[in-house]
């Protein structure tokens, strides 16, 4: 069993270029399911989504590849504009997909 504060200890890193990427600072939940959707990571200079103005990395459950003690492998394609996953109901510009 793993709590949502043991995630958000952890770095997250994506494996295509070995960038940290930062700490999970929210989750996106299917109230339907109740399953995890995807993970948020506040852009650089945000705190709890008030300060800053980077684009947030928001990253499907589908494309973690690896939990691990310390870190969080993310395996995503390369960002073409301003950030890489925005599920198109946000409203938000971004680049990737499922």
């Amino acid at each position: 069993m793993m709590r949502i504060s043991d995630l958000q200890a952890k770095d997250v890193v994506n494996v295509e270029d070995g960038k940290r990427l930062g700490t999970i600072g929210d989750l996106e939940l299917d109230t339907d399911s109740g399953l995890v959707r995807s993970i948020v990571i506040p852009g650089q200079g945000r705190f709890f989504g008030m300060v800053g103005g980077s684009q947030d990395y928001i990253i499907p459950w589908n494309q973690i590849v690896k939990i691990g003690s310390d870190v969080i492998l993310v395996d995503l394609r390369p960002a073409q504009e301003t950030g890489y996953y925005l599920p198109p109901e946000s409203g938000k510009r971004g680049t990737g997909g499922y």
